[in-house]
């Protein structure tokens, strides 16, 4: 069974670990004691979003991108298959004819979806 907060933990601690940086650095930048943060990392506890927006600020990581690397664990973990996405300018009150020059898997999604 996946949980949440581990991923969530794994996923800051390797930012951290890649930037090469200390739990007592980051702590500092994200206004969070050393303790929590270790703890939030090992994933024994679960991180309001107010305190992983700050992890993330501190990490200079848009909080979306690591919430997408979670998303993409948890995927992997289950299983599941992720697919790209039609970019959100692909809407229904856009699309008229599909244009030419669209890449052909998108081609394909647009003229299923709309």
């Amino acid at each position: 069974m996946v949980v949440l907060r581990h991923e969530i933990g794994d996923v800051l601690r390797d930012v951290r670990q890649r930037q090469g940086r200390t739990l007592r650095e980051v702590s500092h930048s994200a206004r969070v004691s050393l303790g929590y943060l270790s703890e939030v990392e090992r994933g024994q506890k679960e991180a309001s979003s107010e305190l992983l927006s700050s992890i993330c600020s501190a990490l200079d990581v848009p909080l979306s991108h690591m919430l997408r690397e979670v998303s993409d664990r948890v995927a992997e973990a289950e299983g599941v298959v992720i697919p790209d996405t039609v970019p959100q300018e692909l809407s229904r009150e856009f699309v008229g004819d599909i244009p030419d020059e669209l890449p052909e898997e998108l081609r394909g999604l647009a003229s299923a979806r709309y």
